[in-house]
């Protein structure tokens, strides 16, 4: 697959994407909640993590309908330079101490943008790989995407040391992020036109209508294929567990945790944990389509979901640092696995024409839940996140999903 120019080059694409997410992501969150000229509490650490990645869920049915009617090549180039003009905007707020709405607004906007390019990446990969590569064109993309990810949070935790971590040192390191975006856009223009498709569209001329029906047209082509909408369940309950555990961890590592021989606590301590995590992810990639051969995509998903619960139950009861970094490392594989499934499903058994709409319902159900997750949490929490119960809850959500994604599958084989 790596001998394809348009695959290398749709790599290129999102790595240059995802490394800029990940910088931005950690810059903002290192802005909220490191930042010593900055006070945090559980609630405004829900709302910095909730701004990153709920815009697209509310605007991604509509805009799936425009991936499915824009020439994609354009949407990834064009996006990812509004992307880079809003991280400059972003930066200048962050560097003048402005807090509250201006701050989440302006993160809004370059989220949701950045969710619609990983959108249009995801539709745009069947048109440069052969369908039965899918699998692992797929999970080289995704894993090594979401490894770059990480790299872009390392990257944000040394210039942070550079540059400082008041308001004028968080503005420069959020500002460097518009470099992966500015590269993004320039590897996109190097892509055909019409070459990343759509291919056609049965779609309403009228572009208003064809927009408004994007979220109601990927719920119905998801519950036409039934693998597909078991796969939404089971990454539903994952992105759930995982919001809680994100809002727990960031807490604990600012507030309770000290440090403890080479495990820091702070910023450092969650660069770690994002290390550890990426290390689940690399592994991810090189079990997932040897799983997928052996058991088939249902019963790896199942298995993912069952150690992924698992794991939990261990980490209520050893609720140390140690724990949280074994269980950083297990849900970052099990989750990986879940999502590569999914993405497989999709990209396989949805048919072009609607394939951005679906994509588009992917991230509702992979980010509502998520922010979701992360804002209860914050409510029921305690200060220093030292809330084993809530770990033990996140268990039972990984057993919900592992019954609900069996269920459906057992309701189509009767059918």
């Amino acid at each position: 697959m790596l001998r394809t120019r348009g695959y290398r080059r749709l790599l290129a694409v999102r790595f240059a994407t995802q490394w800029s997410d990940g910088m931005f992501q950690a810059a903002l969150g290192g802005a909220v909640l490191f930042n010593p000229e900055r006070q945090a509490d559980p609630l405004a650490v829900a709302v910095g993590l909730a701004v990153l990645l709920l815009p697209y869920s509310l605007i991604g049915p509509f805009a799936g309908a425009l991936l499915d009617r824009w020439d994609r090549r354009r949407v990834l180039l064009l996006a990812n330079l509004v992307r880079a003009a809003l991280i400059v905007v972003v930066a200048l707020v962050v560097f003048f101490g402005v807090a509250g709405p201006p701050l989440y607004i302006g993160a809004l906007a370059v989220a949701g943008v950045s969710r619609f390019v990983l959108a249009g990446l995801s539709a745009s990969l069947p048109h440069v790989v052969p369908r039965r590569n899918i699998v692992e064109a797929n999970t080289l993309a995704v894993t090594a995407g979401s490894a770059t990810t990480a790299i872009g949070a390392a990257t944000t935790i040394g210039l942070r040391l550079l540059f400082g971590s008041g308001d004028a040192g968080s503005a420069l390191t959020t500002l460097v992020a518009i470099v992966g975006s500015l590269l993004a856009a320039g590897l996109a223009s190097g892509f055909r036109r019409k070459q990343l498709g759509p291919d056609r569209t049965d779609e309403d001329p009228r572009a208003f209508i064809a927009v408004a029906r994007g979220f109601a047209d990927g719920a119905r082509a998801t519950i036409r294929t039934p693998s597909v909408a078991a796969s939404f369940f089971a990454l539903g309950a994952h992105r759930l567990v995982f919001g809680i555990s994100t809002l727990l961890t960031l807490l604990l590592y600012r507030y309770a945790f000290t440090d403890s021989g080479f495990m820091k606590a702070g910023l450092a301590g969650i660069g770690e944990a994002v290390v550890v995590a990426a290390a689940g992810l690399g592994c991810a990639a090189l079990l997932t389509p040897w799983l997928v051969r052996l058991w088939g995509r249902p019963r790896t998903v199942r298995v993912a979901l069952a150690v992924a619960a698992v794991t939990q139950v261990v980490l209520a009861v050893l609720l140390s640092m140690p724990a949280v970094l074994v269980s950083a490392f297990v849900i970052g594989l099990a989750g990986q696995v879940i999502k590569l499934c999914t993405d497989a499903a999709v990209q396989s058994e949805v048919g072009d024409e609607v394939l951005g709409r679906v994509f588009a319902l992917y991230d509702v159900v992979f980010n509502a839940g998520y922010v979701l997750a992360v804002t209860a949490a914050a409510l029921l929490s305690p200060l220093d996140g030292m809330a084993p119960w809530l770990f033990g809850a996140a268990a039972i959500v990984y057993v919900a999903g592992f019954l609900a994604h069996d269920q459906q599958l057992r309701r189509t084989a009767r059918a």
